[in-house]
């Protein structure tokens, strides 16, 4: 990151952003990234052979822009420990290597005398570890650290016998309890409490471990707010050195946007041969700014099995859950549309009856985007909820109750939702893509506004923010796709316009 770069990005265009699943994990990858300072525009770059070193180099950057760019936006962002399945191939290994480095080391100090060479390969590291954790001008406690822990020392007294191995591991967990954070204070003490040196020096390395991911995330949570601030142009800056080292790096993206255009294209062609006398020249007179906000409309209805465009991979998590929340939404909403069009009458005085429907839907609509889910059963479900609380409506009233071929009517078309084409499906469909293009409430999803608000705005923070970073990028696409007779040059520094 440079300290002369200047974002305009807001940052609590990020504070929106949803948390991952995403719970996608980093291992301990380093948090340094490239200070070197870059043009923010990118520049086209000409075909060449790309060599495995540049393509790791790529790979590199590519990394970094994801790691800095999760960070950023994912308030919730942390690393987290944990182990492989025991029950896994490579968790078998790692418990049949460990246990026989174990056994060895608590044989050798078993032996008589002592033999001491694995025990102090195991200070030499832990004394690197505890050094690791030392902040700048910290004299005082690594002199100290480095004068007990001194490995030269410790082998003359093992050539001795004079090792007080004991006193060593006391005092590295004396230091560690100086050193960690509060919440390992409970660690601490149960490695005072632990008699076994073997068992205690293995418990030592656990603890050390848990204290390295603490203080990756007390970096990560001290670099947010600075990455926030100049987002926009390290992203732009990494992406560029991602598109230098592979030329392709837009491919997928360029082949994004061309659909969009081809779609605007067939939309134009439509009208042109409705209206005589219309300008053939279709490309001309479409909008770059508006292929790009329907390039962007496509991600709610993607296959996230396919990969998607490279400029956006960033957040495809985050997309990819909107996604599946607008399906979620969507199917409430039809819902609620076929329960109002043919028992309307029956529930036009119970109060906040959508928000029945909804309590009703959410739950049985829980993991719908997964290949096990049964959506026809769960809508099945849903249908017969749905007659039951309005027949409990109607008998708490005095009012006859539904009668079967009404219920069987009811359940029959909220399970026919799934169906290809399905009309009502289609309406709701429909208006949902136009309330996410124009952000405002639209007839018919008043039942599910405050959630649409919600991913709306999530949407729109993810979209903004990608068209400030990526927009120059973009502009050279829609520049060769819409006037392929015009030079290609630098893209121009300003981002297509909402």
């Amino acid at each position: 990151l440079n300290d002369d770069q200047n974002s305009d990005s807001d940052s609590s265009r990020h504070s929106e952003s949803t948390a991952s699943s995403s719970d996608s994990e980093y291992s301990r990858q380093s948090f340094n990234s490239d200070s070197s300072s870059k043009p923010s525009s990118p520049a086209s770059s000409p075909p060449k052979v790309i060599t495995f070193d540049e393509l790791m180099a790529a790979a590199r950057n590519l990394t970094d822009l994801t790691l800095a760019h999760e960070i950023a936006v994912n308030a919730n962002f942390c690393i987290k420990h944990e182990d492989l399945p025991q029950n896994s191939f490579a968790g078998k290994v790692k418990q049949i290597v460990h246990k026989a480095f174990w056994d060895l080391l608590e044989s050798e100090l078993n032996e008589d005398p002592p033999e001491y060479d694995h025990a102090i390969k195991l200070f030499e590291e832990i004394k690197e570890i505890l050094l690791s954790f030392l902040t700048p001008g910290a004299n005082r406690i690594h002199n100290q650290i480095c004068e007990v822990l001194d490995t030269d020392l410790i082998r003359q007294q093992a050539e001795h016998n004079a090792v007080d191995i004991h006193g060593l591991a006391n005092y590295i967990i004396n230091t560690m309890g100086k050193l960690c954070a509060p919440i390992r204070d409970n660690d601490i003490k149960q490695l005072k409490a632990t008699d076994n040196i073997v068992e205690l020096l293995r418990e030592i390395f656990r603890v050390l471990d848990l204290m390295k991911m603490d203080m990756a995330n007390y970096t990560i949570q001290n670099l947010r707010p600075y990455l926030q601030r100049n987002l926009v142009d390290y992203e732009r800056t990494k992406f560029q050195e991602v598109l230098e080292e592979t030329p392709s790096a837009l491919d997928l993206t360029t082949e994004w946007i061309k659909e969009s255009i081809e779609d605007e294209l067939s939309s134009v062609s439509d009208e042109s041969s409705s209206s005589p006398g219309a300008d053939s020249s279709s490309k001309r007179i479409i909008s770059p700014t508006l292929v790009l906000n329907n390039s962007y409309l496509k991600l709610l209805q993607w296959d996230y099995r396919k990969t998607i465009p490279e400029t956006l991979i960033t957040d495809e998590a985050r997309l990819q859950e909107l996604r599946e929340k607008l399906n979620q939404l969507k199917i409430i909403a039809c819902v609620c549309l076929i329960t109002n069009n043919m028992v309307g009458a029956a529930i036009v005085d119970v109060p906040d009856f959508g928000d029945e429907l909804k309590r009703i839907s959410v739950p049985l609509l829980e993991g719908m985007n997964k290949k096990t889910f049964d959506l026809k059963e769960a809508l099945n479900a849903i249908g017969v909820q749905i007659c039951s609380e309005v027949n409990r409506s109607l008998t708490e009233r005095g009012l006859p109750t539904l009668n079967e071929e009404i219920q069987s009517n009811l359940i029959g078309q909220i399970t026919h939702i799934v169906e290809e084409n399905n009309p009502i499906s289609s309406l709701i469909d429909k208006r949902i893509q136009f309330f996410m293009r124009s952000l405002l409430a639209l007839r018919g999803l008043s039942v599910i506004q405050t959630e649409m608000e919600f991913v709306g705005s999530q949407y729109a923070s993810i979209v903004n923010f990608n068209k400030q970073v990526y927009g120059p990028f973009y502009a050279n696409i829609l520049r060769k796709l819409l006037f392929p007779e015009e030079p290609m040059g630098k893209a121009e520094t300003e981002t297509p316009s909402n």
